[in-house]
């Protein structure tokens, strides 16, 4: 069970109320000592340095507003961070790579306040950028790739590189080495739209094709999740948006790669070719 901090500000002002009209002769009071249910639907959507807290209205008529917690664990302490009348909060203070828990309470015009929400719900905020653009490796190759370790351009073949553009005979592709993995998620309407990295499905020749308005999934060579979304594309470059988290992976879902040399480029261009022309 999730654990709360009782405010005794809240409890007092409820206390002083009931008195006041207990003691009065001339008026009747019903007491009301009933907490509204704890809400329910409650979900948190990752952001660069903040969390999105979302949960469904209590149906009681006499719901004043909501408490928001938080808490390292599940099961641990909560602590408030704020007050709100709707079901919408947003945690400024959320650090990008840090777990974080939270739990909402509801509370009446009586000052009762009902259960923490039961919902397991935790953001990992992350970094996030937006209009990057890298160009292609045949003719700009000191800035065709990508890293996200550094969140800026670098050569395709240098070690910190992500993955890059390639304009291939007018058709154009992203491209990963040999360490990391791709996968194009479809069309979307935003870099927001894919919440999670798929577990399968990733691209078995290390490439994609390049599309406007599709959002792609790397699983880079060091165990993280990136996901990029293509804004424009041109001959010579492409422009996306893109997030990436800072937590790793498991390293017995995905290993890392054994070894600091990646096959030679000129072998993976010889093999894509192959399976394109397939």
């Amino acid at each position: 069970m999730k654990k709360t901090t009782l405010y005794l500000s809240i409890a007092a002002a409820a206390l002083f109320l009931s008195a006041c009209q207990i003691n009065d002769p001339n008026n009747y009071y019903e007491i009301d000592n009933t907490p509204p249910a704890p809400p329910e639907g409650l979900v948190v959507y990752n952001g660069d340095n903040r969390a999105d807290i979302a949960w469904l209205h209590n149906r009681e008529n006499d719901v004043a507003g909501y408490n928001v917690y938080y808490s390292d664990t599940y099961d641990g302490r909560y602590t408030l961070i704020g007050s709100t009348s709707d079901n919408y909060f947003i945690d400024y203070e959320a650090a990008n790579g840090v777990e974080t828990f939270y739990g909402v309470a509801a509370y009446d015009y009586n000052g009762n306040e009902s259960e923490l929400s039961y919902d397991v719900a935790y953001a990992i905020p992350r970094p996030e950028g937006f209009n990057q653009t890298i160009y292609d490796y045949l003719n700009y190759p000191n800035n065709s790739g990508y890293s996200f370790t550094s969140f800026s351009s670098v050569p395709y073949d240098d070690l910190s590189s992500d993955f890059f553009f390639e304009n291939y005979q007018g058709q154009y592709y992203l491209n990963v080495w040999d360490d990391s993995d791709i996968q194009d998620m479809g069309a979307t309407t935003d870099i927001y739209d894919i919440p999670f990295a798929p577990e399968t499905g990733w691209s078995s020749t290390k490439d994609v094709r390049a599309i406007i308005g599709h959002t792609y999934v790397i699983w880079t060579w060091d165990n993280h999740f990136a996901k990029i979304r293509v804004k424009n594309i041109t001959r010579e470059r492409i422009v996306f948006d893109w997030a990436f988290q800072l937590v790793p992976g498991s390293t017995m879902l995905k290993p890392k790669a054994g070894s600091d040399v990646r096959k030679s480029f000129k072998n993976i261009v010889e093999e894509r070719k192959t399976k394109r022309s397939e």
